[in-house]
């Protein structure tokens, strides 16, 4: 078990000094001016050159210091996004942008960083950019602030850009005093933690594994919980399929308010 622990803390270690790396990639792209954009599946699904660039590091970088990083112990996994917020990351909303690294063992997320590249970014010319905030289960959560909304207020965060009919009908029955649309879910529980929302509600299947596995640690460490519509728990070994099908539905309190809320009809179709 100690040993499993200094793997453990080796590996976040890593993925906190990777992750400042990658937001500086972020960064650099950014002030070239070419952003190498590709459409993958459609006009919002989209990839630039630091997504590529970042994806590049954070694998060639584990795969160097962990080379049997699936079998470590019994089955450690890493799951990465190298630009959360990709289509914001095109459009100069660059604060939605997040790098995201989540650590899973035996399915269950245990350990995630952050880095928000271009955190402060609007503080002035001299203004130091980029954060990275990192948790453990069982330790904390470190980086930032932790905040919490006005108590009685009910305010939601959603998507920007994967709006549906489903999304806008369960945002509704929350009862909100207020609903962002903003990208990425890393930037959404930052949000959370941050006290700027009361829950993160998104009815739809567009959200990924490596969307969620680091934010997920992140919420859970400081108290709050992240599940999927039905209220079941996300998995993360390696064989699990990659899209939650079912959406994503976090909070840092109150969560049986929100759960309480969701519309039978969006269960319904939202199949786990």
């Amino acid at each position: 078990m100690a040993s499993s622990h200094t793997v453990l803390m080796r590996l976040v270690a890593s993925a906190y000094s990777i992750a400042q790396k990658a937001g500086t990639i972020v960064r650099r792209v950014i002030a070239e001016g070419d952003l190498g954009i590709v459409e993958k599946t459609c006009a919002t699904d989209l990839q630039t050159k630091a997504d590529r660039l970042v994806q590049m590091s954070i694998c060639s970088s584990l795969a160097r210091k962990f080379p049997k990083l699936t079998i470590i112990g019994e089955e450690l996994v890493v799951w990465v996004d190298p630009l959360d917020g990709t289509k914001e990351y095109t459009e100069g909303l660059l604060d939605n942008v997040t790098v995201l690294i989540g650590i899973a063992y035996e399915g269950k997320a245990i350990a995630g960083v952050i880095n928000q590249p271009y955190y402060n970014y609007q503080a002035g010319p001299d203004a130091v950019l980029g954060r990275t905030i990192w948790g453990v289960l069982g330790l904390g959560a470190f980086g930032f602030q932790l905040k919490e909304v006005p108590a009685g207020k009910h305010i939601i965060t959603t998507t920007r850009s994967h709006n549906s009919q489903l999304v806008t009908d369960c945002v509704a029955a929350m009862n909100p005093d207020d609903v962002l649309r903003v990208g990425g879910a890393g930037n959404k529980i930052i949000q959370l933690i941050e006290g700027k929302a009361s829950a993160y509600v998104f009815a739809s299947p567009g959200c990924k594994k490596w969307d969620t596995c680091a934010p997920e640690v992140i919420l859970h460490a400081v108290g709050g919980k992240l599940t999927d519509i039905h209220g079941n728990a996300l998995q993360y070994n390696k064989e699990v399929k990659h899209m939650n099908s079912a959406g994503v539905l976090a909070t840092l309190r109150n969560y049986d308010y929100y759960a309480s809320r969701v519309p039978e009809s969006v269960k319904n179709v939202l199949v786990p």
